[in-house]
């Protein structure tokens, strides 16, 4: 849990651009890449990258905007990459609002009071979550794997 404004930004500027480096490495090509059929596709994990921060800051109080239809992943991996950018520039601006003491405050998730700084902890927690699924499927699709924390076995050799 965030007790400390500054750590939550320090943690999210950190996990934004490991999630840009994996963003970056997609194609439109591959954006249908899935590790079996039925399954979430590297498109959908970007989008839904790219659309989740919407949904986290919401239960916040951070006032982030999706650029474009959350249910509708984009056949273009450039826009989901600038869509991405933009949400993570938006939620810094808005987390550098909220004070130390509104951390500890309560507020409704799923029916739970919760405060704050756990679910912002949990919103970085689902980010690393859904870019390791990616890593996965970006190796499975033949791209690159950016080393986000640390070296990759492509970037060793």
């Amino acid at each position: 849990m965030y007790r400390k404004v500054e750590d939550f930004i320090a943690d999210w500027n950190a996990s934004a651009e490991g999630t840009i480096r994996v963003l970056e490495s997609l194609t439109d090509e591959k954006l249908d890449q899935a590790i079996v059929e039925g399954h979430s596709t590297l498109g959908w994990l970007g989008w839904h990258l790219a659309s989740a921060p919407a949904f986290f800051g919401g239960l916040v109080g951070l006032n982030v905007k999706v650029s474009g239809n959350p249910s509708e992943v984009p056949t273009k991996a450039a826009t989901i990459v600038q869509a991405y950018k933009k949400i993570a520039e938006d939620v810094k601006t808005e987390a550098e609002l909220l004070t130390d003491e509104q951390l500890t405050e309560e507020v409704d998730s799923f029916g739970a009071p919760t405060p704050r700084g756990a679910i912002l902890r949990q919103f970085i927690d689902h980010q690393i979550h859904h870019r390791g699924q990616m890593t996965v499927l970006l190796r499975q699709a033949g791209l690159k794997v950016p080393g986000v924390m640390g070296p990759t076995k492509e970037e060793s050799n």
